[in-house]
């Protein structure tokens, strides 16, 4: 069968990815968890195609045309294509739909290119039975999805992942996305995410442009310090089990990451009133209860209420009496720690 069909999550980083330099080099390293409810679906369907060099194909988004998506995924693909050398003379059918709305919010880009990745590394395995440039499977396909979005590379992992070079811990790189599930406290592998969305419009700042501002902000040497001092502390924080102190630095680098927003040049805001207002709620219910559940943000409105499974039936109930009121016509999703993508059809 000459079809590949991946799914691949998004994920939410902890500790934040903002500014990169050519070649999606990340300028300082980020810490995530995948997503298990919010995920793009991919299938690809390979046959032979009408040149002899070159790759080209046709697109469909949930299940329709989409020129702007087309036109993303063929300058991507055409810019990869010398780390698929079988890929030359194909056509390539390609399908994708996401488990949310498109317009939630959700960063649909690292799902989305990060399930593309995937079903591109297969499709070199099928053909020629190895893979070229790298040896390892999931290391070209993090490799690969960093070059169409840079956190698309953190989602070709189950669970947590780290993504940039660190000091004095040689595995990592700024290549691609290392797993780090093994150094993880098991509190925080159960962990809960109620993403409550706020707003379901077009961002009027892309994150493309969002890290583009950084080149020339007053203040990014010292974020891009700030966060790799956060990722060494939070990798300590992931490894003794200390969900007060996790929760506390996920805020943290949420807010530095909207700071940054607001104080360059020029200066933008994609935190909405009731943003706002779920960050207090939040804190006031931790303070109350003394649960270790806080938030973080992603580069939007939305908010990423995360929580203990331990305490899952008390934070949905005040999700449902006290926050939802503030999301975009109350939707959110119940989402938590993820398992990682699953080849659903195909071959490796």
């Amino acid at each position: 069968m000459n079809r590949i069909t991946w799914r691949s999550p998004s994920n939410i980083a902890l500790i934040k990815y903002w500014g990169k330099t050519a070649g999606q080099i990340p300028s300082n390293p980020s810490i995530s968890f995948s997503l298990q409810a919010a995920y793009t679906e991919t299938l690809i369907e390979f046959s032979g195609g009408h040149q002899d060099t070159g790759v080209s194909l046709d697109f469909r988004f949930e299940g329709k045309e989409n020129p702007k998506f087309q036109k993303r995924i063929a300058a991507f693909i055409d810019s990869v294509t010398g780390y698929f050398p079988s890929l030359n003379g194909l056509h390539l059918h390609i399908e994708s739909s996401n488990s949310f709305p498109h317009s939630s919010g959700i960063a649909s880009s690292a799902s989305a290119m990060s399930a593309l990745a995937l079903c591109l590394v297969s499709l070199e395995k099928k053909l020629n039975g190895k893979l070229e440039f790298m040896n390892d499977f999931h290391q070209k396909a993090s490799y690969i999805a960093r070059l169409g979005s840079g956190s698309a590379s953190r989602s070709i992992y189950a669970g947590y992942t780290l993504w940039g070079s660190l000091k004095n811990y040689p595995p990592f790189t700024n290549e691609y996305a290392v797993p780090i599930n093994e150094r993880i406290h098991p509190v925080f592998k159960t962990y809960g995410d109620a993403v409550l969305l706020v707003s379901q419009s077009e961002k009027q700042v892309s994150s493309s442009a969002g890290h583009r501002l950084m080149e020339k902000h007053p203040f990014a040497k010292s974020k891009f310090s700030q966060s790799n001092k956060n990722t060494h502390l939070m990798l300590e924080i992931l490894e003794k089990g200390e969900q007060m102190d996790f929760i506390l630095l996920a805020e943290v680098e949420a807010l530095s990451l909207h700071a940054m927003m607001m104080t360059g040049n020029p200066s933008y805001l994609l935190m909405e009133p009731n943003t706002l207002a779920l960050i207090q709620k939040i804190r006031q219910f931790r303070r109350e209860t003394l649960i270790p559940a806080g938030f973080t943000l992603d580069a939007g409105a939305n908010v990423h209420f995360i929580y203990p499974e331990l305490n899952r039936n008390e934070v949905l109930g005040f999700v449902q009496s006290d926050l939802l009121p503030l999301c975009q016509q109350q939707q959110w999703i119940d989402d938590k720690v993820g398992h990682g993508p699953v080849l659903i059809k195909g071959t490796l």
